[in-house]
């Protein structure tokens, strides 16, 4: 079984908690797309939900599946959302935005009763901070909020290189939110309550990819069948 195969398993897990009626937060990322996929097609055999999805890349695909779509405008309050991570940690402590989305992502989340996380094994980490830390920053000052941001971290743990994502053009990356994203290559983060902490004090930091006591579960598909990790 492939990583996508693993992906896909861990998403039909998760459509299984999935109720009539429910108002759905829906991810973004490769693993996301398996599931929202798979709720279209239950859409279509007569499931009657409604959903908020958090990128426009998200939303593309769940209108092409045919899944109807509201916003937190209109739905401020949300059941359910499931969605993929870059790392997850015994804690279900994440870091998410590898796929630029971390700010939508997050409200989204918050806005739902509950998180759930789905991914394949490579995800899981005793430790956050292999993956680089998405920070999304708004362009004005960029300078300013990327010392900012280094001071931050340093005054918590050793700080690694900081990068401005770029797109293929070379160009900065922008996020659906006109954004763009510093990647902070820290190797592991010991205290991510800290971390997150200390991120959400900068003025220009619009948010970081921490998701720290926001997903109640994981599934993870693996070769051998799921598993499912709940929060202490």
């Amino acid at each position: 079984m492939n990583a996508e195969a693993q992906k896909r398993v861990a998403a039909a897990r998760a459509v299984e908690f999935v109720r009539p009626g429910m108002r759905l937060g829906l991810g973004t990322g490769s693993t996301a797309k398996h599931f929202v996929e798979l709720v279209g097609e239950r859409v279509r055999a007569g499931l009657d939900i409604i959903a908020v999805p958090t990128s426009e890349t998200t939303r593309a695909d769940a209108e092409r599946y045919g899944i109807p779509l509201t916003t937190l405008d209109e739905t401020p309050e949300l059941d359910l959302t499931v969605d993929g991570a870059d790392e997850i940690d015994p804690n279900l402590s994440l870091i998410k935005g590898g796929g630029g989305a971390l700010l939508r992502e997050k409200i989204v989340a918050c806005a739902s009763a509950r998180m759930i996380v789905i991914s394949d094994p490579s995800k899981l980490v005793a430790t956050l901070g292999r993956f680089p830390l998405p920070v999304e920053v708004t362009p004005f000052g960029f300078t300013a909020t990327r010392l900012a941001i280094e001071k931050a971290i340093t005054a918590i743990q050793r700080p690694g290189p900081l990068s401005l994502r770029r797109g293929k053009d070379g160009h900065p990356f922008v996020t659906d939110g006109g954004h763009w994203i510093i990647d902070a290559a820290l190797a592991r983060i010991d205290d991510p309550k800290a971390m997150a902490h200390a991120l959400s004090g900068i003025p220009g930091v619009m948010e970081h990819g921490l998701f720290v006591g926001i997903a109640q579960m994981a599934i993870i598909g693996g070769p051998d069948g799921i598993k499912i990790i709940e929060r202490p």
